[in-house]
């Protein structure tokens, strides 16, 4: 049970500060926006993984809960459980926001909530949130292996590649790379937010699913030459 809560602990921790900061910056796509909602989201990653990483391996994501199964490193159970706590304590972070925005008497811009829409087309947002969860999973797929990982320096490395995807996503979607991150800041939102909802679920899900294939190809023998 403790492996469940850690992943809703950190989850929650996850949404609370990076959809918060994007709400206190307005969820703006200035630079200034856009730099520091990368970084508070890849720095929530990273705390989060030298806290709750012995404890769960940080997950924090279904779309990573996803993969990991899929490699055959945890059970179905396991990876139920990850997901139903991952959401839960999205809800829980997303509640909390809310709370603060509802209690501060501050006017804000930009959603309240952090959640991801499409700038553009439905069909575009779709193959960012692909391409860019695939290269995240690829990153955590790689960093977190048994023999070919970066041992304690794989929260850092899944941290700053985060930072570096929103930099390129932020314009985009939003960037989410996380159904979990997506799903309860849209239940709060509601409208656009809510009906592209199915944008970020099944697009980080198809790309871990082909960053599992190709982790696979170019990591994963262990009988391969050096």
């Amino acid at each position: 049970m403790n492996k469940y809560l850690a992943e809703m602990v950190g989850t929650m921790v996850l949404v609370l500060m990076g959809c918060g900061t994007a709400v206190s910056l307005n969820c703006g796509v200035d630079t200034a926006s856009v730099v520091g909602t990368a970084m508070a989201f890849g720095l929530a990653v990273v705390a989060m993984a030298y806290t709750i990483g012995g404890v769960s391996g940080c997950h924090i994501n279904p779309a990573i809960t996803f993969a990991i199964w899929a490699s055959g490193k945890m059970s179905g159970k396991d990876a139920i459980s990850y997901v139903v706590f991952q959401i839960l304590g999205a809800f829980i972070g997303s509640a909390l926001l809310y709370a603060f925005v509802a209690n501060s008497g501050i006017v804000f811009e930009g959603t309240t909530t952090g959640a991801n829409v499409c700038s553009g087309s439905i069909s575009g947002g779709l193959f960012v949130e692909f391409i860019l969860t695939f290269i995240f999973v690829l990153v955590v797929l790689g960093t977190t292996d048994d023999k070919k990982g970066a041992g304690n320096f794989a929260g850092l490395a899944i941290g700053l590649s985060l930072i570096l995807i929103h930099f390129v996503g932020i314009k985009y979607t939003g960037t989410s790379v996380n159904p979990a991150r997506s799903i309860a800041p849209a239940v709060f939102q509601g409208g656009d937010a809510l009906s592209q909802l199915w944008v970020f679920i099944v697009g980080p899900l198809g790309g871990a699913s082909l960053a599992t294939a190709i982790w696979k190809l170019i990591g994963g023998c262990s009988k391969c030459k050096k």
